[in-house]
């Protein structure tokens, strides 16, 4: 169960998750500046609109994201002891003993570098579609919407190829 979580679940749920919170919000907050002309007026100013926008999202994604899939990885073994604990007769501390011994410090790293990629398109998707708003209040929430769907697929495509390479930089196991 840890080594599921850790390795797979955790990152994938997680990002599945703030997909859903923050990169709708991404693009939300960006298409509606560029339907009231707000990235003009920061043009006007002199203020770059991505830098001035995307570079503080890529940082703050890229170092929570990380926490938030660690967290995550936590409350899932531990919710994983309460099945192996009812159903299947270990003890708690039985059972984190066994997670413990089962897991591989790169079985958490993968995991987190996955959750770093993740958070990164999450972010460049979000803040693209944002950009990317046509005229009008139903172009926002298309742009919104487009940004979650293009951004579950995505990270949904890149942990399949993290799992072949990591599988692969294993040996197979």
């Amino acid at each position: 169960m840890a080594i599921a979580i850790t390795r797979e679940l955790g990152p994938l749920i997680t990002a599945i998750v703030v997909i859903g919170r923050s990169g709708s919000a991404f693009a939300a907050e960006i298409g509606t500046m560029r339907v009231t002309e707000e990235l003009d007026a920061l043009k006007t100013m002199a203020l770059d609109p991505v830098a001035f926008l995307v570079a503080p999202k890529f940082i703050a994604m890229a170092v929570m994201l990380p926490c938030l899939t660690i967290l995550a990885d936590l409350l899932g073994i531990l919710g994983g002891s309460l099945f192996g604990v009812i159903g299947g007769g270990y003890t708690f501390g039985g059972y984190m003993l066994a997670s413990r011994d089962a897991l591989l410090l790169r079985d958490i790293t993968s995991g987190v570098i996955k959750s770093v990629v993740f958070g990164i398109v999450i972010t460049a998707v979000g803040c693209h579609e944002g950009f990317s708003t046509g005229a009008g209040a139903e172009e926002v929430g298309s742009s919104t919407t487009s940004a979650v769907v293009i951004s579950i697929l995505l990270v949904i495509v890149i942990d399949l190829i993290f799992t072949g390479l990591f599988y692969l930089a294993r040996g197979g196991n």
